[in-house]
Formats: structure tokens, sequence, C-alpha cells
């Protein structure tokens, strides 16, 4: 599996607020990306979530409105990289290391977001969930790839 690159990066500071874009962002450990709502509690298997800029393509074909990723609720958008490829697995992206753990499906705010119908267009295509194994900071630009943990998944 080939190595990815981060397009985007947003972080909202509620749960029902809008996404602000940003260059960077710090991944706290078991936590989320600092400043964002899911990074106010422990643990969890929604500490960030991702999608990847083919599944953006395909809905602007499906949809009536060109989706912005702020619109999409996702706090980081990558190119290049299955993102599905990597859910039970380990990642790193940036100076962080998550562990991808599912699917991240599209819920119905998205039909408010962009337009009637879009939770149905967006099926499929909603990106993955992923927790924050070990900190460091995301940058726009920066790679994603698999990597592979260690038996205790511990990092060294």
């Amino acid at each position: 599996m080939g190595a990815g690159r981060v397009d985007w990066i947003g972080v909202r500071d509620a749960h029902r607020g809008g996404l602000r874009a940003c260059p960077h962002a710090d991944a706290i450990a078991d936590r989320g990306l600092d400043g964002d709502h899911a990074a106010q509690r422990r643990g969890g298997r929604r500490q960030v979530t991702l999608i990847d800029a083919a599944s953006l393509e395909t809905l602007r074909a499906r949809l009536r409105c060109a989706p912005r990723p702020e619109r999409l609720r996702r706090n980081i958008v990558v190119s290049g990289l299955d993102l599905r490829g990597l859910i039970g697995r380990a990642f790193a992206i940036g100076d962080a290391v998550l562990i991808a753990t599912g699917d991240c499906p599209p819920c119905l705010h998205m039909d408010a977001q962009l337009e009637p119908g879009a939770m149905r267009a967006m099926e499929g295509l909603g990106g993955i969930c992923a927790r924050v194994q070990s900190s460091g900071r995301i940058r726009i630009g920066d790679a994603v790839a698999r990597i592979d943990l260690p038996e205790d998944g511990q990092l060294l």
C-alpha cells in the first residue's frame, strides 16, 4: 500500500459546530485533534475522521452542489490512498500515529449541510474514523502511510 497526502485539515469546537480549516493540528493520544470537540474526552473510536479526495470527486458527480470539506464534517481530507484499506490498522500521518477504527457513515445532517438526498449519495463514501495512538503534529502536505506496530501495540 502506497503513501497518501494530507490535503485539508479542519476542527470544530462544538459537536454541531462548523469546521474551521487550519494548516496544521496537533493530534493528542487517546483524545483527538487539539481544538476539536472530540478531544475534550478520552477514549472512543471516533477521535479523528478522515475522507479521501476521490470520494469528494464522486460526490461532486452525484450531487448538484460541490461539497466543500468543511461541509462534510470530516477532520482530514487525504489524497492518493484508499482509506478503507487502513481499517483495523495503524497509520502514520505527519508526526502522529492513528489506528483506523472503522467506517464513518454519513448521517442525516448531510441532507441539511449539502442538499436533500446527500446522505444516501454518500453511502460508502463517508470515510473512516480513527483514534490517536501517538501524539504528533499533522500538517497539510504530510504523508499518510500504513505502518506495523509491535506485538504489544506500543511505539518504541
